[in-house]
């Protein structure tokens, strides 16, 4: 069977303190991707698609009980991205006064699923983002599992697409014939796309040079990935599908790796 390498997106901390370690993390996401996977492709082959699962979750946190947290106490990095996030969304374009007065606001404005995305999208790129030495150690391991797996194909969704087009460029000696970005906030205007590392040039990003095919997979009202397409944002997107998932799970691992779009894009890899 192919040799497919998955990044893992928000909100995964949960499985290294349950497993004790990365490597245990890692091995707990891979059955069930490989479960999520097997259903999109109608049962074909013998349900192993996933050498590995790029674990990199922990990198993003201090280590000990994941915290209970509210948007109310976000620190001022995770509320600015919150602030963005918003303005991408419609909300907040006249905010005025303090980040915490905006934070206060919008908290009687988000739905319960919408607030619970932003309790975990807004820390953990915050964490990416602001800081250097997390950055790069989520790159490292990524860098780590492609270059031990040496996968024909990888799968990353939400902020794991960003950690691997990141790395990617970092390590051009990486080849990858197909990267498949699931529910990708790459294109998302003041939070991610003009943070990129390399920075997009005269507003655009490229894809990165040891990538032979990408294509971007994305629901349509998923609030993580926004633009949905990445195409008017990045030269070398080869294929966009605009899907329509769940209307309450928009941006999970499990309804994305179960999605029927994926089929035919992999099909050709499979032994």
């Amino acid at each position: 069977m192919t040799v497919i390498v998955g990044v893992h997106g928000i909100g995964k901390y949960g499985y290294y303190l349950e497993a004790g370690s990365a490597t245990g993390a890692a091995e707990a996401m891979r059955v069930k991707w490989d479960r999520y996977l097997h259903a999109a492709l109608g049962g074909a082959g013998a349900g192993a698609y996933f050498s590995e699962i790029a674990y990199f979750s922990h990198h993003l946190h201090d280590g000990g009980p994941r915290a209970a947290r509210s948007l109310a106490g976000l620190d001022a990095h995770a509320q600015r991205v919150l602030l963005e996030w918003a303005r991408n969304r419609g909300m907040g374009e006249r905010v005025t006064g303090t980040l915490k007065t905006f934070t206060g606001w919008l908290l009687t404005r988000l739905d319960s699923r919408s607030a619970a995305f932003a309790q975990l999208f807004a820390p953990e790129v915050a964490a990416y983002l602001t800081d250097s030495g997390r950055r790069d150690r989520c790159r490292q391991a990524v860098a780590g599992a492609i270059r031990r797996n040496r996968p024909r194909v990888v799968i990353a969704h939400s902020l794991g697409s960003v950690v691997t087009y990141e790395t990617l460029w970092a390590h051009p000696d990486l080849r990858v014939e197909l990267l498949i970005t699931l529910g990708s906030p790459l294109g998302m205007r003041n939070v991610v796309f003009e943070r990129l590392l390399p920075a997009p040039v005269n507003g655009r990003g490229e894809r990165p040079p040891g990538v032979a095919r990408w294509v971007n997979i994305a629901d349509k009202d998923d609030i993580a990935a926004i633009p949905p397409g990445l195409a008017g944002c990045f030269t070398g997107v080869d294929a966009e599908e605009l899907v329509n998932l769940d209307w309450i799970d928009f941006h999970t691992a499990e309804k994305y790796l179960g999605c029927p779009a994926l089929s035919p894009h992999l099909r050709p890899f499979l032994a």
